[in-house]
């Protein structure tokens, strides 16, 4: 079997168990839809500092799963598009997007064929916006950061929040809760893969799709592959907090924030980047 048609296999194994488990998703405590149609929002304050003022802007959400994060930013001003390869989600955002009687547009898609299915907007967008726990199920970082700055306008930005690399590598059974490095931190051809029934967002809601497949991408492979695809780096800067529990032993230390232990070594455990496409010279 060629690697194409591997990876295919994963994502389909990994879109069968997404597509399962955006009702436990939309109706868990953890994503909070009721919190979110009461009129809070699913970003962060960080997200808006460094984003900055999106009102009238078109923001496109690549894998969005079923929309709150596009949502919100919808509710901040945006003129936003969604999009996701597990019909269910998509399914799920329109029907959360007509519930809080917000504009939104969500299209099916796997993020290398957005392109295909967004043609109107390559060239064209304001801002590309990544979220929490995205590029970690795709296999070619490469890929990702050119279908990134296609869409693109010039003068537009790219905005990627994610867990850490470094998060990946580590090993969450440790007994003696160290941080021990257990699997590659650098893109591998292979991916991480394992069974679990349970769900991250309501551990009593068991699937029936367990395996899931994902791949790790240093920071040095994310931020020379967005070079790669013409895009300037403005900033990436690293946190040593996130906002699930990561690890077993992290604790949190205000609503919503997670950190190690303060006898713990401070490592990154989210990166944020931003990325501009150049103005053309005439």
């Amino acid at each position: 079997m060629s690697s194409t048609d591997q990876n295919q296999r994963f994502l389909e194994a990994n879109r069968s168990r997404w597509n399962e488990v955006v009702p436990i998703h939309a109706n868990s405590d953890f994503y909070g839809v009721e919190r979110f149609l009461a009129g809070e929002t699913t970003l962060l304050p960080l997200d808006f500092d460094e984003v900055g003022d999106v009102r009238g802007k078109t923001l496109l959400h690549l894998q969005c799963h079923f929309g709150l994060d596009t949502l919100s930013w919808a509710r901040a001003g945006a003129n936003v598009v969604g999009l996701d390869f597990a019909p269910a989600a998509i399914a799920e955002a329109r029907r959360l997007a007509e519930r809080a009687a917000l504009t939104a547009r969500f299209v099916e898609s796997d993020v290398h064929d957005a392109a295909e299915a967004l043609p109107d907007l390559v060239n064209a967008v304001d801002i590309v916006y990544v979220n929490l726990g995205a590029i970690c199920w795709l296999p070619q970082i490469s890929r990702w950061a050119q279908t990134c700055a296609q869409f693109l306008r010039p003068g537009g930005v790219l905005y990627v929040r994610d867990v850490h690399p470094v998060v990946w590598c580590l090993d969450d059974e440790d007994a003696e809760q160290r941080l021990v490095l257990r699997y590659p931190y650098f893109e591998q051809v292979e991916p991480h893969s394992w069974p679990d029934a349970a769900d991250y967002a309501d551990p009593d809601a068991m699937v029936k799709h367990e395996m899931s497949y994902e791949w790790n991408h240093g920071i040095g492979e994310i931020v020379s592959e967005l070079i790669e695809a013409g895009l300037q780096v403005q900033f990436l800067h690293e946190q040593d907090w996130t906002v699930y529990r990561a690890l077993p032993w992290m604790a949190q230390t205000e609503p919503g924030i997670w950190r190690l232990p303060d006898a713990a070594p401070r490592v990154p455990l989210m990166f944020s980047l931003r990325a501009l496409r150049p103005q053309e010279s005439v």
